[in-house]
């Protein structure tokens, strides 16, 4: 999106408040993550596990199969220091030479629309920046993700529904398999990947912050059916405020933001609260779908066959 194109923005500002998802280009620097997270998938069980962050699962009905790589910005930003959690050697090894230069590159592309849906918003210049700050501690985390073939003769759900509980998402996936649903549709709809483009998902954040201005749309992961034989591999980074901002609607900033229906809760509150209810071990029932939900606008419907 060139720099503050009037027509560019006003395309930037539809797909943000009626979709939740923009295209946008860092497709070279991704390429030396698909590499390494080729690499680190490919360690023994026995050496995964020495890193691994949970076993029991991540979502109901149909389990998720996929293997996830995590880096937190934080430790990009401290290496060799620790400030998170320890690594791989498949990780350490091109840390600062891909790793961290993706992660800064990320956040400088997701900084660009921050600052356009700030002005949109009504809001005084760099409010929504000063809620991202790259030197304070957040969850902003580059990820790794390889879904397995199921060449069965169903269509399955790799990743099943959920909603993107970040401020913005920056996905970078070679095949297809990325479902939307937009708010307030009953039809789930697949986005084709485009070469050298990310697609960028607006996430529930700054849709509080925004008082439900800004849409967040529920997303899956179904391969098409002609290419779920093949492994699938995707990068993406998430953006998300630092951990002790106060998840609130930025009503006293801004005229146009004129409510939100948000807890009183901390950023890194309500990580915590999305993260376990989404764990196998914490799911008592029809009624957890209020632990888990985000703010889409309906009940998620059933996703029609492929």
């Amino acid at each position: 999106m060139p720099a503050r194109d009037a027509h560019e923005v006003e395309k930037f500002w539809r797909a943000a408040t009626e979709i939740g998802l923009m295209n946008h280009g860092v497709h070279e620097e991704a390429e030396g993550m698909f590499a390494m997270g080729e690499e680190t998938i490919a360690l023994t069980l026995k050496e995964k596990l020495l890193f691994e962050q949970g076993d029991q699962g991540a979502d109901i009905g149909t389990r998720d199969v996929p293997e996830f790589v995590n880096i937190f910005k934080d430790d990009t930003h401290t290496w060799p220091a620790v400030a998170r959690r320890t690594y791989p050697s498949a990780v350490n090894a091109p840390m600062e030479s891909i790793v961290t230069p993706f992660v800064k590159n990320s956040l400088a592309i997701n900084n660009r629309p921050i600052g356009v849906l700030n002005d949109k918003l009504g809001l005084p210049e760099g409010t929504l920046a000063s809620l991202h700050k790259v030197e304070g501690f957040s969850g902003c985390t580059a990820r790794f993700i390889r879904a397995p073939s199921y060449p069965g003769p169903e269509a399955k759900t790799l990743l099943t529904v959920h909603i993107n509980f970040r401020s913005l998402s920056l996905l970078h996936n070679r095949l297809g398999g990325l479902q939307v649903l937009p708010p307030g549709s009953d039809q789930w709809f697949y986005v084709e990947p485009l070469t050298g483009h990310a697609i960028c998902n607006i996430g529930d954040v700054l849709n509080i912050f925004s008082g439900g201005i800004l849409r967040s749309t529920s997303i899956a992961s179904p391969p098409p059916r002609e290419q779920a034989q093949y492994e699938r591999h995707s990068v993406v980074f998430f953006t998300r405020p630092n951990d002790t901002v106060e998840l609130r609607a930025l009503s006293a900033q801004s005229e146009r933001i004129a409510a939100a229906h948000a807890p009183g809760v901390t950023v890194m509150g309500w990580l915590v609260r999305m993260v376990k209810s989404q764990r196998v071990t914490n799911y008592e029932g029809a009624e957890s779908w209020t632990d888990r939900r985000g703010t889409e606008d309906t009940a998620i419907p059933s996703q029609g066959k492929i």
